[in-house]
């Protein structure tokens, strides 16, 4: 049972990987203490730095194990200044009461814009050109050089990237079709399909599938062989999702026309680290370094978002659009004393938890609760201050996983 109330030491906030300074600026104004590093942790490394820690920032390249979670006794909330969420144990994060936070639609824009741009490159062999310009070499054929007015895009995952992208190729000019595992809502003209016919008619297939552990290894050489011949490939979702191996050996047959690959299954975690990859020297292939999301609108607007719902979750137990813990979203109240309590989702757990307030002649102001699986959240406004005996109370039940009290 993991258990925390509030104390008179200002909230410690730890920072990974050059998040944007906006959260920097948004902890400080609350008087919180804010610590940065500019790259990943290791799991030892994480392991040493987060004692006394209540709020982590992290990336995409620090992960967040079991192991972790173990020895951040004091830690309150995670951020993952990102879209995925892969890279935490969620579930471990959750049976210890810390919810965890990203920022679903944050990037999109500059992740669809990094698409378009990449689709237009390899349609017209840019990525080639400019090799053969730096070799001193022109080249001015128009030869496998394409418009991509009046072409098939064929998107592979329909969510918030997916859909974007879908009406800005649209209006470029291409014929959309996309697939997804969920029946959805087409947006303009573009058509949901099954994915073979996907890849039988696409001139370029690009992938915008999350990092489920179901999605590991989806893209191989059977769905390559697929592809329309002379196709194109793009992937900036989830290294994992493609074989690598397939992809170049499709590249050097010249069965796929061009790729570019904005992720990778391993990845650097260090800028002086090398980049290891079988796609290096292809040709008609951009390489790009995790960078779909790096823009500095993209990295400011993460910052400010995630960094808010930190701290509203630090100071009033909010937890809209939390990724492991049941949600719910309260406006900060005065003159109530709010309780905060992660817990078992069992019969009687608000029944027990009024008894003990109102044993102890807490008269409750406001209440709500909502649960997510296994695990229930309650915030509870009473109308003056806790006693330590309450707390302790509420702390003992057996279904208390983690108790804030909040001023």
């Amino acid at each position: 049972m993991t258990t925390g109330t509030t104390s008179d030491n200002p909230t410690k906030v730890l920072l990974l990987e050059n998040i944007h300074s906006r959260a920097v600026e948004h902890f400080e104004s609350l008087g919180y203490d804010v610590t940065t590093h500019p790259a990943a942790m290791t799991e030892d490394e994480l392991v040493a730095a987060l004692p006394g820690v209540n709020l982590l920032g992290i990336r995409s390249n620090t992960h967040l194990t079991e192991k972790v979670f173990d020895v951040a006794k004091d830690l309150v909330a995670v951020g993952a200044f990102c879209i995925g969420t892969n890279q935490i144990d969620l579930p471990a994060a959750a049976r210890r009461g810390i919810p965890a936070f990203n920022a679903p639609y944050s990037n999109t824009r500059s992740v669809v814009e990094l698409v378009i741009g990449e689709i237009i490159s390899l349609a017209r062999r840019i990525p080639e050109k400019n090799q053969n310009m730096h070799a001193g070499v022109w080249d001015k054929s128009a030869k496998g050089s394409h418009e991509v007015r009046g072409r098939t895009l064929g998107i592979v995952g329909y969510g918030n990237i997916g859909s974007q992208l879908s009406v800005l190729a649209e209006a470029l000019g291409f014929t959309v079709i996309f697939h997804d595992i969920a029946a959805k809502l087409a947006l303009g003209n573009a058509r949901q399909v099954p994915l073979d016919q996907l890849l039988e008619q696409a001139d370029t297939v690009t992938l915008h599938v999350d990092g489920r552990p179901g999605n590991a290894g989806i893209f191989g050489a059977e769905e390559f062989a697929k592809m329309k011949p002379r196709a194109m490939f793009i992937n900036a979702s989830r290294g994992m999702v493609v074989d690598h191996l397939a992809l170049r050996d499709n590249i050097l047959s010249g069965h796929i026309a061009g790729a570019a690959v904005d992720v990778f299954p391993v990845e650097p975690k260090k800028p002086d680290e090398e980049f290891i990859s079988e796609l290096r020297g292809l040709p008609n292939v951009i390489l790009t370094p995790h960078v779909g999301g790096s823009t500095q609108e993209a990295q400011e607007d993460i910052g400010r978002f995630v960094s808010r719902k930190l701290s509203s979750y630090v100071e009033d137990g909010a937890t809209s659009l939390s990724v492991n813990i049941p949600t719910i979203d309260v406006p900060a109240r005065d003159g109530v004393h709010r309780l905060v309590h992660v817990h078992q989702n069992i019969p009687g757990v608000i029944a027990e938890i009024n008894r003990i307030l109102a044993e102890h002649g807490q008269n409750i102001e406001s209440q709500s609760l909502t649960t997510r699986g296994e695990l229930g959240y309650v915030v509870t406004d009473v109308n003056g201050a806790v006693s330590p005996e309450a707390i302790a109370q509420l702390e003992a039940m057996p279904q208390t996983i983690r108790l804030r009290v909040l001023p």
